[in-house]
């Protein structure tokens, strides 16, 4: 029994190892994704509000715009926008 154990503690920390090793390495070698670079989309999701199960909020970065959107099932709305650099209301 002993000896079990002792076999246990010795493999345990070595799969844990291999498994966190592997899921790193999965995480760098992913095909198409930039390793450290700066986003190049031209669209960027500042932030998202939930509005219960039908509806959103949205902040969205396009170019020099800001815009607030209105997502529901029916389509896509444009509530607000602003200029980059300009005052927001």
């Amino acid at each position: 029994m002993l000896e079990y154990f002792g076999r246990l503690l010795l493999i345990l920390p070595l799969v844990g190892g291999l498994a966190w090793g592997s899921l790193w390495l999965w995480k760098k070698l992913q095909i198409g994704l930039p390793m450290n670079a700066a986003p190049t989309r031209a669209v960027r999701v500042v932030d998202a509000v939930s509005l219960g199960s039908n509806g959103r909020l949205l902040v969205v970065e396009f170019g020099q715009n800001t815009l607030l959107l209105g997502a529901s099932r029916s389509g896509i709305n444009i509530l607000a926008s602003t200029k980059q650099g300009a005052p927001h209301a």
